[in-house]
């Protein structure tokens, strides 16, 4: 029994580490810690710059790269995912302590955490396919944007005290403060993002621009001891040392109010970390498991707030570096955690002279990479619906939050997608055509008998199209003895579309008409079935093909007053 209980939990949750150490061997280790060494290099001035522009201390976001990292990499679904902070988190996180404070923002990473658990365990992974393609490039951008207006204030060395984190104030904020540009600010944070933009992408592969940049504006800060904004005078600096357990207070009251902000954090997270995998899976030709990922990502979050940590999930630049640097497993992403480890143990005291200008403007850098521009550029090439979805979807990401921008833009997308589905739905007369047979083409040539109309039915019959069935019997002249319905090319059918065919067969009966429905596909046959409605217009009035519906038409027509 025992046994038993361990398999079916193994088939449950099963990390895909268990699976990428089957053969490992040394060439593998090393190609796998080389790797992880240079995405944990990479993500050290990430992690601190998301940290910071979220509005938390630089080693919240250090933490949230080793803990989440490490969990992640041993407990996720694809074998080179790289976890921890990211850009698109930047927008909600600042949102969230402006308005609800730090501590809350850890419960809400934890309310996150959980909801993730139970998307994966509800097998909930493959969902993320129902987002359209226009709604994550508009919330994308829009994304996008708002990190790049986030470091206006550090690019530019403004005298705003609080930034606002509505985008309105923000720009009021920031038009107010345009006269205190600091021009050696501006210097170094326009210097670093061109050397970061102009980066030889040859070196990159063995050292990253933005760990350079890093290197070199901090070298720069300190030698010549510039008097910029730096770590140290915003912060006093990062601890050297292991993070503290520190659990979050909270009430149940607390919790209610927290759940809009946890299912924006769980929503984004599970979309960017699932986005992240699979361009992994196209990059090493691979397959992972989007249920254990979600739940290896609700795991991450759930323990990271016990340490400070903020929001986590997968990262689509750095876990494209992984894979490029040669990573082959999770041993990749775990060895990344535990680089990030090594480094504030050893280095963390020279954290101090790190200038936020070059923070911010690796930050604007990642910024400009993350937007997918293109979609602007071609959106005339795309259908209007799918330009309309985009369009909203960034603007109301911009201007309101993420959570407004995906329920509407779903919205959006959902009635267009019905609008497109009712007009590929017809019902129309059946004439001869290449789509038919040869024995129905034949039959239909040889005349069908006086009194008998044959309609054919194309497409999904649901509550958007339902009303095509109902206008059946307007179309027509004279009021037919009997109506066959060709159901051959229905896919599917709901309630809605039930409810028609019902009304339309009430409508025949009233009037000693019959009605003949000619080869119904599964669903729709299973669904008239279960509802009774063959037994109201009768079993045998239910044909498998046109023949037997002429046949059956035939018999009925005597039976005319």
């Amino acid at each position: 029994m025992d046994n038993s209980l361990l398999v079916k939990f193994s088939q449950f949750f099963r990390p895909r580490l268990i699976d990428a150490l089957r053969g490992y061997d040394k060439a593998r280790l090393t190609t796998d810690i080389t790797a992880g060494i240079t995405v944990g290099v990479i993500a050290l001035p990430l992690a601190i710059a998301f940290a910071i522009a979220s509005g938390a201390k630089p080693e919240a976001g250090i933490f949230t790269a080793i803990i989440a990292g490490f969990i992640i990499s041993a407990l996720g679904g694809s074998r080179v995912q790289i976890g921890g902070p990211t850009g698109a988190f930047i927008v909600i996180v600042y949102g969230i302590i402006m308005q609800y404070g730090y501590a809350n923002l850890l419960i809400c990473t934890m309310m996150a955490g959980v909801m993730l658990v139970a998307m994966g365990a509800a097998r909930m992974g493959n969902l993320i396919k129902f987002f359209p393609r226009p709604l994550i490039m508009g919330f994308t951008n829009g994304i996008a944007v708002l990190i790049a207006l986030s470091q206006v204030k550090e690019f530019f060395g403004l005298q705003i005290d609080v930034m606002p984190a509505d985008f309105f104030p923000k720009l009021q904020a920031i038009a107010h403060a345009a006269n205190t540009v600091d021009f050696l600010t501006l210097v170094l944070a326009a210097v670093s993002a061109l050397f970061i933009w102009f980066y030889p992408k040859a070196w990159a592969q063995k050292l990253p621009s933005p760990i350079i940049a890093l290197v070199l504006g901090t070298a720069v800060v300190a030698l010549f001891n510039l008097p910029v904004e730096t770590i140290g005078t915003r912060f006093g600096g990062i601890p050297q040392g292991l993070p503290t357990f520190d659990p979050p207070e909270f009430t149940f009251q607390t919790l209610r109010y927290l759940i809009a902000p946890a299912m924006t954090i769980a929503l984004l997270g599970a979309i960017e970390s699932l986005l992240s995998a699979a361009v992994a899976d196209g990059m090493i030709d691979d397959k992972h498991d989007p249920n254990q990922e979600l739940m290896a990502q609700g795991i991450a979050n759930i323990v990271t707030p016990f340490f400070g940590g903020i929001p986590a999930t997968g990262a689509i630049a750095r876990t494209a570096t992984n894979v490029r640097s040669g990573a082959t497993s999770p041993v990749s992403g775990i060895v990344h955690a535990l680089t990030l480890l090594v480094i504030v143990l050893v280095a963390a005291p020279l954290a101090v002279y790190i200038p936020l200008a070059t923070l911010s403007a690796i930050l604007v850098v990642v910024a400009i990479n993350m937007g997918e521009w293109e979609g602007f550029r071609t959106l005339h090439k795309y259908p209007k619906s799918d330009s309309a979805v985009l369009l909203a979807t960034f603007l109301l990401t911009v201007i309101f939050d993420l959570t407004v921008a995906v329920e509407v833009g779903m919205f959006v997308a959902i009635l267009f997608f019905i609008k497109r589905i009712t007009d590929l739905t017809h019902v129309s007369v059946a004439e001869e055509s290449p789509q038919m047979d040869d024995g129905e083409s034949t039959l239909l040539r040889k005349g069908v008998p006086p009194g008998v109309m044959i309609y054919r039915v194309f497409g999904a019959l649901f509550f958007g199209a339902a009303d095509k069935l109902e206008a059946i019997l307007s179309t027509t002249h004279a009021e037919p003895d009997v109506l066959i319905l060709k159901m051959h090319e229905v896919i599917s059918m709901d309630a809605s579309a039930l409810h028609k065919l019902e009304h339309l067969h009430g409508k025949l009966r009233k009037h000693g008409k019959h009605l003949i429905l000619c080869g119904p596909h599964t669903q729709p046959y299973f669904l008239m079935h279960q509802a009774g409605f063959f037994a109201q217009i009768g079993t045998e009035n239910v044909v498998a093909n046109l023949e037997d519906a002429l046949k059956r038409a035939k018999e009925l027509l005597p039976q005319k007053a």
